[in-house]
């Protein structure tokens, strides 16, 4: 895979990395990675995922640009409140990086679509903030066995984890709760977004690179008000339902 001028300027300051080089770029250049839910996670994610040159980059996420998104959800800009999210994102992310080819689905994942939409993608980078979708999202990728790269948030605590088949998401939450806190609920402050986001987006990189320790079955949890993170170990549920023997 040969890379033009423009790429090899542009993806610089990767090319000279060690853990990334020609090969680890050229890795990227070729891989598809599908972003669910185009949020407080998802949308600085897209941005460092299409920055970082991810060849193909899908979008899905049924919701429109409204005003109260734009505290947090930095892919968006004020003139383009009520405009479907995958669609602004997709301008925005086309002007970042010409070279990345972006795939709007301006829909909501469901049981009758998340195989195809999964099985079409290398990896998946789940912000959602519903747990039913989160559920979802990881059956489909452990039924595909696609590497699942998760983060949430609220308030001031953020979590980033990675799933490649057990342990899975529904390990750690085996149950969906049943008064699940949620961002326009509780709140959160904006630059959270940021942090978690492009944290889940490292973690793509590096799956797709092949560089460092991924966090495979383990969860960094980071408490913005401390200015702390810790990692903790997931264990494998044997009665899961999901990926159980």
């Amino acid at each position: 895979m040969v890379f033009s001028e423009d790429e090899v300027e542009r993806y610089a300051r990767h090319l000279v990395l060690s853990e990334v080089g020609g090969p680890g770029q050229q890795a990227l250049k070729r891989a598809r990675v599908l972003i669910v839910g185009a949020g407080g996670v998802g949308a600085p994610a897209a941005l460092y995922l299409a920055a970082a040159g991810v060849g193909t980059l899908g979008l899905i996420d049924d919701d429109r640009v409204g005003l109260s998104n734009l505290q947090r959800q930095i892919a968006f800009s004020t003139p383009e409140i009520g405009r479907p999210k995958v669609e602004a994102a997709a301008a925005r992310l086309g002007d970042l990086n010409p070279h990345v080819t972006i795939e709007a689905l301006a829909e909501r994942l469901t049981p009758a679509n998340a195989a195809a939409r999964i099985g079409a993608f290398d990896i998946v980078l789940d912000g959602t903030d519903d747990f039913e979708t989160r559920h979802l999202v990881n059956a489909a990728c452990v039924a595909a066995g696609k590497p699942l790269v998760s983060g949430a948030l609220g308030r001031w605590t953020g979590q980033v984890g990675v799933f490649t088949g057990r342990p899975c998401y529904q390990c750690l939450v085996p149950d969906i709760p049943p008064d699940a806190e949620t961002c326009s609920r509780v709140g959160v402050v904006g630059a959270l977004a940021g942090v978690i986001g492009s944290m889940a987006a490292l973690e793509v990189i590096k799956q797709i690179t092949g560089a460092g320790e991924p966090l495979a079955g383990r969860l960094m949890i980071y408490d913005g008000l401390a200015g702390t993170a810790r990692t903790v170990r997931i264990a494998a549920d044997p009665e899961c339902p999901v990926c159980g023997a």
